[in-house]
């Protein structure tokens, strides 16, 4: 065994048998993670596409990043070991032809895109661990050790492809994916069924993958892993594609069409296949190859559904190939529509983050698109939704939520007020206490939150999530206003005792919503906390489990705490006649990229 030191942390190598080569073993190096008992931390690695730096983010690349964002910061929570990483994929010829457009050499014109990425990410809170971009050399020297793999294992071969290609798509097409169409002009084109992108006639001399060989074994891992691919309507699709038989793929490019890409190794004629060449940047920020079996073991895609083919077919093909493990999980979302119109540059509908986060704010924006976002149907953006939904949720009834608790008013000594059993003891009829049948009913709904929130967190299904919380929200607005503390007449004792057990009960259910929030809306969920008076070092996920301690016959550590400053309304209404116009008109640019 090997150990390594690390902060806080351990790692631990031992050597196992890949478990990908049954058939030839083969000796490979295992890293656990444990803290400094020798106890394991589990690990967990999420990412995002690398995006096509052809054109600028927009509300989609976002919506896939905050997708991942959650559920690395949902990991923390549970006290994971959690890696993230997003990037740019800088290659392929629709660059080399972007770049040519402007006048600028390909690696200017992608660093100038890529930072925009970077900076739409951070702008929205997009919490990564790693950013990789397909033009780093870490990345092209695992992209040519992963290509010599697969020629060793005798999965590349030169041949002649001839064949449909599609260049926006960077993809190659069977008869069967392309259709009869017209261009603008009335002439008679081919284009892709699944795009509607016009395809070209391509022969060349190039290198194959001999995906035919390995449908069957594609076949076998998914119907063993009937939940590897969520949301199961695209589980099915994947199942009905292996259906057909599958052709060997080109994986090469020659040279004199492409020079923007990564070389064939030992063939200076040759460039990587641009999609080989992209997904490979999951295996280059694991530390391919030689430190990735630590993460790679706990890997989990998130994808949009129009790039599922190639997460869920040739990337497991290539990774059989090369005898390493499958993901963990492919989570695909669907696409985000305008007003139910896809978004396009030629509409003039395309949805700009960092105009919408400074509009709605980075909290509004991230809770709209987790809440509404049902990852197995498309879902419409509308300013007005947005509008609506952060008005209703976060304004009124959160934010309402929190001032009662907290305003000088209710609150005079601005301080976590004391439960009394008797006022609201845990079997109704042991006392004659002033809770009644919905304040208990309220109660068991929180107490039942986080396995539900974990449930759903843990499936990606954040809009599920957000749901409950909710849901449990406008309960205990109803149980303020049920017993109305402010008509209570504190000088009476039983009045006061029942005054501070309302504020308790409700404060203790926002303390709840405040740390199950945090991997949706983290800045909206630390100023929850922050007022509260809740310590950086009781958020974490075992904290909400550990709700109305007194109810519950325990002391309680937030009793008589003195609350937070005062930093204003957890959430402004949005007013939409502020919100500036909609959508650009057709046809403008807000920048010069």
């Amino acid at each position: 065994m090997l150990v390594r030191r690390l902060s806080g942390y351990a790692l631990r190598g031992e050597l196992q048998v890949c478990p990908a080569r049954r058939f030839c073993p083969k000796l490979i190096w295992r890293w656990t993670c444990t803290d400094r008992s020798g106890t394991p931390v589990p690990a967990y690695y999420v990412t995002t596409p690398v995006f096509y730096v052809n054109s600028l983010p927009h509300i989609g690349h976002v919506y896939s990043a905050v997708v991942a964002d959650c559920s690395h910061r949902y990991k923390i929570l549970q006290g994971v070991n959690s890696r993230f990483a997003t990037g740019t994929d800088e290659h392929g010829l629709k660059i080399q032809q972007a770049a040519a457009t402007t006048g600028k050499d390909p690696l200017t014109f992608c660093t100038e895109v890529s930072n925009r990425f970077r900076h739409v990410f951070r702008r929205c809170g997009i919490s990564y661990t790693d950013y990789v971009r397909t033009t780093e050399d870490r990345h092209r020297q695992a992209v040519e050790q992963f290509w010599t793999v697969l020629v060793n294992n005798g999965f590349i071969y030169r041949g002649s492809y001839e064949g449909w290609y599609s260049v926006p798509d960077e993809s190659f097409l069977t008869e069967t994916q392309v259709v009869d169409s017209t261009d603008s002009l009335g002439r008679a084109i081919k284009t892709s069924t699944e795009s509607g992108h016009k395809v070209e006639w391509m022969k060349e001399d190039n290198y194959l993958f001999r995906l035919s060989d390995l449908r069957h074994k594609l076949q076998h891992w998914l119907r063993s892993n009937p939940h590897v691919i969520q949301p199961e309507k695209f589980y099915y699709i994947v199942l009905q594609w292996l259906e057909s038989d599958l052709p060997d793929l080109s994986v090469s490019r020659q040279k004199s069409r492409l020079q923007w890409g990564i070389g064939v190794p030992g063939d200076p004629e040759q460039t990587v296949y641009v999609w080989l060449d992209a997904l490979v940047n999951y295996l280059t920020v694991a530390g391919y190859p030689e430190q990735h079996s630590r993460w790679w073991s706990v890997v989990h895609h998130v994808v949009g559904k129009d790039i599922l083919k190639f997460h869920a077919i040739y990337w497991p093909a290539f990774l059989l190939a090369a005898e390493l493990p499958l993901p963990q999980a492919i989570h695909v979302h669907s696409h985000w529509t305008v007003q139910g119109k896809k978004m396009s540059k030629s509409l003039g509908n395309v949805v700009d983050p960092l105009e919408t986060s400074l509009k709605f704010t980075v909290d509004g924006l991230r809770y709209f698109l987790l809440r509404q976002g049902v990852p197995d149907t498309d879902c419409d953006y509308d300013d007005d939704k947005v509008v609506k939904l952060c008005n209703s949720e976060l304004a009124d009834a959160l934010g309402g939520l929190l001032n009662r608790c907290t305003a000088p008013s209710l609150n005079p000594e601005q301080v976590y007020p004391q439960f009394c059993n008797t006022s609201f003891p845990k079997e109704p009829e042991e006392f004659n206490g002033r809770a009644v049948l919905e304040d208990y009913k309220m109660v068991e709904a929180v107490l039942r939150l986080p396995a539900l929130a974990k449930e759903n967190f843990e499936k990606l299904h954040a809009y599920k999530a957000l749901e409950a919380i909710s849901g449990c929200v406008r309960m205990t607005n109803g149980f303020i206003q049920r017993h109305a503390p402010w008509k209570l007449n504190c000088r009476k004792t039983e009045d006061k005792l029942w005054y501070d057990t309302v504020l308790h009960v409700s404060m203790e259910c926002l303390r709840i919503y405040g740390i199950l929030l945090q991997p949706a809306v983290p800045s909206l969920a630390d100023k929850i906390l922050s007022r509260l008076g809740v310590g950086p070092g009781e958020r974490s996920w075992d904290h909400a489990l550990d709700f109305l301690s007194r109810y519950e016959g325990r002391d309680c550590p937030y009793e008589r705490r003195a609350l937070g400053p005062n930093t204003g309304l957890l959430f402004s209404r949005l007013e939409r006649k502020n919100v500036q116009e909609k959508h650009q008109k057709p046809g403008k640019r807000q920048d010069g990229i």
